[in-house]
């Protein structure tokens, strides 16, 4: 198949959207001004990424992509030193995401890679329980210190407690910081994205390669299975609306519960009845952390929290409510899928002929079962929580720009790049200190007009599924 070469997909502009590059980091872009640079463009493989991002990035949202090119090329090329690859370079063309890996091509420089891999990776294998335990402690301890950030609003006085505490910091100097400090632990959240990821991805494949050339036949679901019916934190989310659905009935206020689809006419009913706002106590304990739980993947800043659309899990409560009403079971079959592993498993290892096979079909699958739950627990601990709450961040850093005018609207906030919020947040404050208006003001409305204009031409290209210069044959 013939992909079309990158730079004359990107020469081909669509129109009215002159200058698009400017909205997003420039190192994304594919260049004609640097002969190396644009040779190894030319010679390289790109392919849209649209497992991740299925449509056009806004300017903002493009942090994360930032963030994971960076977090996982660094544990492949300079933590961990995988062997055959280093990181994945990335490129934007009209918005989409194009994304290449970046091989070690010198077999030489494989072989010495290889015993720093087998010492670093190693250590994280035999030590996973205790490392990902202290995963655990800074990961949320990073999520606690975003909770606890304060956006701080611009008086048209400082506080006394400037003057008698003698702080010497203005809360213009605070918002500027504190946009700093939320865009950092962004950052550094990634960071501890991937300690473990790759990892955990690389215990699977190890056995299901291994398993795969004791039996070519077998299928990847089999494979899969042997490893199922393990708890992992994605599941609580859900099994807090059940508990939920339970209360409810034993309260007697399950009718209530269900009488509209609508969150704030059940919540101001239950209001109203003692045993409501009993039944609404257990709800608030559930909230934190489990309703910071995305109605999308989490990347966006579109995919609101339950916490913020609670219809949605009102809508799980009242579907579990009328199941147990019915009489039907609502638990998962945990104890049937880990029956089906188990016989699986012990199927196919008494298949094993070699002792030394069979030994290391244990050690292999006992590795992918013990690393196996971070692969799922990671998503709820940054995708979801964390995003759940930094999105709202930011919206409170947008209500400050649209209080001084420099946006007409929070959501307007998405279609600039970080840095240039920082800028803008410059602009205010020191507008705000020297009592003038900030020039954002007559600056960013109209580019954020146009902007809106170009994402839209943008939603509606269709993206090549790979890019690549054509190849001798």
């Amino acid at each position: 198949m013939k992909f079309p070469v990158p730079h004359e997909v990107k020469a081909q502009t669509i129109p009215g959207t002159e200058g698009w590059e400017r909205m997003y980091p420039y190192q994304y872009q594919f260049v004609s001004d640097d002969a190396a640079r644009n040779q190894y463009e030319k010679e390289t493989f790109w392919f849209y990424d649209g497992l991740h991002y299925p449509e056009p990035l806004y300017p903002f949202d493009t942090i994360w992509d930032e963030a994971w090119y960076l977090a996982l090329s660094q544990f492949n090329n300079r933590i961990f030193m995988v062997p055959p690859v280093r990181g994945v370079d990335h490129r934007i063309i009209n918005g989409y995401v194009y994304i290449s890996p970046v091989p070690v091509k010198d077999p030489d420089e494989i072989g010495r890679r290889v015993p720093n891999f087998m010492e670093r990776a190693g250590y994280y294998y035999k030590n996973w329980d205790a490392l990902e335990a202290k995963w655990k402690v800074k990961m949320e301890a990073t999520i606690r210190e975003l909770e606890a950030l304060k956006i701080p609003r611009l008086a048209e006085m400082e506080d006394m407690s400037v003057v008698t505490g003698a702080l010497g910091e203005s809360q213009g100097y605070h918002l500027l910081k504190n946009y700093d400090d939320l865009i950092n632990l962004g950052i550094k959240c990634w960071q501890y994205h991937f300690e473990f990821l790759n990892l955990g991805y690389a215990a699977y494949v190890f056995f299901l390669d291994f398993v795969q050339k004791l039996f070519p036949s077998i299928p990847t679901q089999r494979v899969t299975q042997m490893i199922s019916g393990i708890d992992v934190m994605m599941y609580q989310p859900d099994e807090e609306l059940k508990k939920l659905a339970r209360r409810a009935i034993e309260l007697g206020v399950d009718e209530v519960v269900t009488f509209s689809p609508e969150w704030t006419d059940v919540e101001a009913a239950l209001k109203k009845l003692p045993k409501g706002v009993e039944w609404l106590t257990s709800l608030n304990l559930a909230r934190e952390p489990w309703f910071n739980i995305s109605t999308g993947t989490g990347w966006f800043h579109h995919d609101r929290s339950w916490n913020d659309q609670m219809n949605v899990p009102l809508s799980g409560i009242a579907t579990y409510v009328k199941k147990l009403k019915q009489g039907q079971g609502i638990d998962r079959p945990t104890d049937k899928v880990r029956a089906e592993r188990d016989r699986i498993t012990k199927e196919y290892r008494d298949l094993i002929e070699k002792e030394e096979d069979r030994k290391q079909f244990d050690e292999l699958l006992g590795c992918a079962k013990t690393v196996f739950p971070y692969v799922e627990n990671h998503l709820f601990y940054v995708e979801h929580w964390f995003h759940s709450v930094f999105w709202n961040k930011m919206r409170e850093v947008g209500a400050i720009m649209k209080e001084h005018g420099v946006i007409e609207d929070v959501e307007d906030l998405w279609l600039l790049r970080r840095d240039e919020i920082k800028s803008a947040l410059w602009d205010i404050v020191t507008a705000w200190a020297t009592g003038v208006t900030p020039r954002g003001t007559a600056t960013w409305p109209k580019e954020i007009t146009w902007r809106k204009g170009v994402m839209q031409k943008f939603k509606e290209w269709s993206a090549p599924p790979a890019i690549s210069a054509p190849r001798p044959r």
